[in-house]
């Protein structure tokens, strides 16, 4: 019997955060199909992303705040195998679209199990986890998609024009990542994980933040350049601001009284901003870039 305990770890609404990644390789797919768009969506927004939160929870078991969950229920065995079970189903749904796509979420699949597993446990080792969780919640991520949506080969992997903006992805994440951590210090130290934002502290955390958002401004600026699309530019600037003021708002806080300012309300608040404004902007670059937005007379 499923508990609602191992419903509530799954976390599902904390797949938005990441929907910003399948929009925008939706943005850039050449072979759009409407049944492939839905069962790529489905496969890993209801069952790759919940399975990976599911999983995780599982060999957590954490007791305090963690990303989607104020106030996480206690752990039972039945998380595990439901983790699994969404896993598969997953992969069966990416293996009707082709086996590539399928193959990549399994890769996705394992190193997510390697974030916390004990036999692994990435996050022991804070750049290492840094690095693996931005690259495969980022580039790797928006090449699945891409590949998924449009029925091709997981070569896509090595093709500049997946590469590149799958890059931008990464960055984005790289710049985010440490933010998501800073309300955990203590239970990270309790256990022995060590993540990048306890490496760095608090203040510290804000700083490495703000250079990486600063560098990922500018790379998603040039990006749009070199597609010719500079009314982009202005309109994913505009999308960008109200991060940002939430951002140096919540920062100068943490100037005031990290300790007070560095929890779980804050630290969502951030996630949750950053999904709206993102999801609407590649939203639109969707529209955008398909001409649907022409068609409709906009």
């Amino acid at each position: 019997m499923i508990s609602m305990s191992s419903v509530k770890h799954l976390r599902i609404p904390f797949s938005l955060f990441l929907m910003p990644i399948f929009f925008f390789a939706l943005a850039l797919t050449p072979n759009h199909h409407e049944s492939r768009i839905i069962w790529v969506f489905i496969a890993l927004h209801l069952f790759l992303y919940p399975s990976s939160n599911g999983y995780n929870s599982y060999f957590d078991k954490d007791e305090e705040s963690i990303g989607g969950l104020k106030h996480p229920p206690k752990v039972t065995s039945d998380l595990y195998w439901l983790s699994q079970f969404l896993f598969v189903v997953a992969l069966t749904i990416g293996w009707t679209i082709n086996w590539s796509f399928a193959l990549m979420m399994f890769i996705y699949g394992l190193v997510s199990m390697a974030y916390s597993h004990p036999a692994v446990r990435l996050k022991k080792y804070p750049w290492t986890s840094w690095f693996v969780a931005g690259f495969f919640q980022g580039y790797f991520t928006f090449a699945m998609a891409y590949a998924g949506l449009s029925d091709l080969d997981w070569d896509v992997l090595i093709k500049p024009h997946v590469f590149i903006p799958g890059l931008l992805t990464s960055l984005m994440l790289w710049g985010n990542y440490p933010l998501t951590q800073v309300f955990q210090h203590g239970e990270d130290s309790r256990r022995g994980d060590r993540t990048v934002s306890l490496l760095l502290g608090i203040k510290g955390t804000f700083l490495f933040s703000a250079l990486v958002f600063l560098i990922t401004g500018g790379a998603y600026v040039g990006y749009f350049i070199s597609r010719d699309q500079h009314h982009i530019v202005w309109i994913f600037l505009a999308a960008m601001v109200p991060i940002m003021l939430y951002f140096l708002i919540w920062f100068n806080f943490i100037r005031l009284d990290p300790s007070k300012y560095a929890n779980y309300s804050w630290a969502m608040g951030m996630n949750y901003m950053s999904a709206l404004f993102m999801n609407a902007f590649f939203l639109y670059y969707f529209f955008e870039n398909t001409q649907i937005l022409q068609v409709m007379g906009f």
